[in-house]
């Protein structure tokens, strides 16, 4: 079996097991363009079940973007008190609000590198704001998609983005916008690196 037979092997089971979940991530359900990009930026290296209540607080005091590029750094660090990395994730949604108001009118970019300019802004959230606002075919690869496609033996890779660019080889495009959701909620239900634990978890009903 080659590898692009065994991911979907894998995914396909994957995706029959997760796929009716309802659990919602960071990146998902907001009503406008920019809070799917602000809260993604606030996502980083935090559960989504931290991260979304805090998000709906800053839109509650910020329904705008560009009341939110108006704020203060120090009221934002309030909201964000229980977030990870809290002060640089409040200068950061701060400064795209900023950024996006002067340089594209309060829009959204649709590529990756005019995406990855904006403040905070990594490959990751580039990608899923290109799944999420645009539907475009990206790969979003985060800790727990990093992590599950190693110990599953898809890929030999040490850092997200050489995940991502393997997984471009690998994975036929129709699927790259379902990875993302699919592995998170399977790796937020098992962790660590027991490959046989992960697949026992699939055929579980």
């Amino acid at each position: 079996m080659n590898k692009k037979e065994y991911f979907l092997k894998i995914f396909k089971a994957a995706e029959k097991k997760y796929s009716k979940s309802e659990k919602r991530l960071a990146g998902e359900g907001w009503q406008h363009d920019w809070q799917t990009l602000i809260t993604t930026i606030m996502s980083a290296q935090s559960r989504d079940e931290t991260t979304i209540p805090i998000a709906e607080n800053l839109f509650k005091k910020y329904p705008t973007l560009k009341s939110l590029a108006k704020a203060d750094n120090k009221d934002v660090l309030k909201i964000f008190k229980s977030l990870n990395y809290n002060k640089t994730k409040a200068k950061n949604v701060v400064a795209a609000a900023q950024y996006l108001i002067k340089n594209h009118n309060g829009k959204i970019p649709d590529s990756i590198k005019s995406l990855v300019e904006i403040p905070g802004v990594g490959r990751k959230t580039a990608n899923l704001v290109l799944s999420e606002v645009y539907n475009k075919d990206s790969i979003t690869i985060d800790t727990h998609c990093h992590r599950l496609l190693n110990v599953l033996n898809i890929v030999n890779t040490k850092t997200p983005r050489e995940t991502e660019m393997e997984m471009m080889k690998i994975a036929p495009k129709k699927y790259w916008s379902k990875i993302n959701r699919i592995f998170v909620l399977w790796g937020k239900d098992v962790p660590g690196k027991d490959k046989k634990r992960f697949l026992k978890r699939l055929e579980e009903k």
